[in-house]
């Protein structure tokens, strides 16, 4: 694929990589992301150029004998001046070629088929809607409740008038009782008459038809997801399964990426591919997406070709977790006079908008109007006000039944001619079934 040299224009030997949707062939002609990158830096900077397929189908990387491999090695050998493809900018290729600004962010991520990591639906399915640490705050206000009914209820005069006398109908065992009503909407005996304990009820009343709302909303929304979270979520979970195998191009940026890190999951990742090379590492980007559709095979690789190929074939996800993010760049000659040209180039064209016009252009399909948001379950944030609603309504209710006590106290200590502090702490001890430190009296 050429550009026609024009007079006085000089043409550039341009190398690529046959990859969808950066470079494909269409009627014997190439066309693609790159290609109309490539078109729209001719018209800007004013060149000729002539595009071939890099030869060995590499995109560049050190070879047993120290040779380069790939597009890089045509540029080093000068078969080619410049390199437009998804060539990711790294240290090593950086030492030996120049790069231009990146004209595309990536990282890498995990390619995976969906019905090789679905699960079947768990026992405790109904649980999923909220975390772990949701259902430990909604045990610990719970728990927290009954007792503030409990204990309002002892000290509240108007629940509890005669505490030798009466007997208390709000027990502990009746208080959990109570709440759990409540938590189904259920109303259950024994009724509050006090308006410290009425408080307590109310606000707790309150607490659980918001949580109800929140828990059904998001147990439909699980539903109508169709599937449960992927269980493969990170690197470290792909490293602890074994029911797939999992595998990058060979010679590629991302093999060395796991090489040379020092982050112990990613050793592990090399260390695998390493082992099983021969097996697990694929030679070409479409090798990758067919293995991973045809057997139990996770592909690593950038993030950003990965997403499309979930894009073109919906039986296809990527795992949330993006990790090394780098950029695709185009790679020169050291000291070539195009490097800069071609950077300002780029930088241009993103600023007026016409590479995100490109990405837009080359990855809409029709699987990403079907795809579905991604489910989660409810986190103890989104409901921080409500829990704080029930501890300033459960504070209230303790206020209150201490207020009424003390009016009670106060009532009582003109009839008796003792002080209100005596008279309130034996009520406390009564309802509290406290036993104070009597000394025998001495009769006058």
């Amino acid at each position: 694929d050429s550009r026609g040299p024009e007079e006085g224009l000089p043409t550039l030997t341009v190398t690529t990589i046959l990859e969808d949707p950066y470079v494909m062939v269409r009627s014997a002609e190439l066309e693609g992301y790159c290609i109309d990158l490539l078109k729209a830096l001719a018209a800007m900077l004013r060149f000729s150029y002539r595009v071939k397929v890099v030869g060995d189908g590499q995109y560049g990387a050190v070879s047993a004998r120290g040779n380069w491999t790939g597009m890089i090695g045509e540029i080093l050998r000068q078969e080619a001046d410049i390199a437009v493809a998804p060539l990711t900018v790294t240290s090593a290729r950086e030492e030996v070629v120049s790069f231009t600004t990146p004209f595309l962010q990536t990282g890498i991520g995990i390619l995976l088929r969906k019905d090789t990591v679905s699960q079947e639906m768990s026992f405790f399915h109904f649980l999923a809607p909220f975390s772990k640490e949701t259902w430990t705050g909604l045990l610990f206000a719970y728990v927290l409740t009954c007792f503030c009914l409990f204990l309002v209820a002892r000290l509240s005069p108007c629940e509890w008038n005669e505490p030798k006398n009466e007997e208390n109908h709000f027990t502990f065992l009746n208080s959990l009782w109570f709440g759990a009503g409540a938590l189904a909407l259920q109303g259950v005996t024994p009724r509050p008459k006090a308006v410290s304990v009425r408080a307590v009820a109310a606000v707790w009343w309150l607490f659980t038809i918001a949580l109800l709302a929140a828990y059904i909303a998001n147990f439909t929304a699980l539903l109508s997801s169709g599937s449960e979270q992927l269980p493969i979520q990170t690197f470290e979970d792909l490293v602890k399964q074994r029911k797939l195998e999992f595998g990058t191009l060979d010679g590629s940026s991302t093999f060395y990426f796991f090489k040379n890190s020092k982050n112990p999951i990613h050793q592990m990742i090399y260390e695998y591919m390493d082992k099983r090379r021969d097996h697990v590492l694929v030679k070409t980007y479409q090798e990758a997406v067919e293995r991973v559709m045809e057997s139990n095979y996770a592909f690593i690789g950038e993030s950003i070709s990965q997403d499309l190929a979930a894009a073109r074939h919906c039986n296809l996800i990527r795992a949330p977790e993006v990790i090394g993010a780098r950029g695709f760049g185009i790679a020169t000659a050291q000291a070539s006079q195009w490097t800069k040209k071609l950077s300002i180039a780029v930088l241009k064209l993103r600023e007026s908008g016409d590479l995100d016009y490109l990405r837009n252009k080359w990855w809409e399909t029709s699987c990403l109007h079907k795809s579905r948001d991604r489910w989660s379950p409810l986190q103890p944030q989104a409901l921080g006000g409500l829990f704080l609603t029930l501890a300033i309504g459960l504070a209230l209710g303790v206020i209150a039944a201490v207020a009424e006590l003390l009016n009670k106290s106060r009532r009582a200590a003109g009839h008796v001619k003792k002080s209100c502090c005596s008279i309130f702490m034996e009520e406390i001890c009564a309802r509290l079934r406290i036993k104070e430190n009597t000394r025998p009296s001495q009769e006058t």
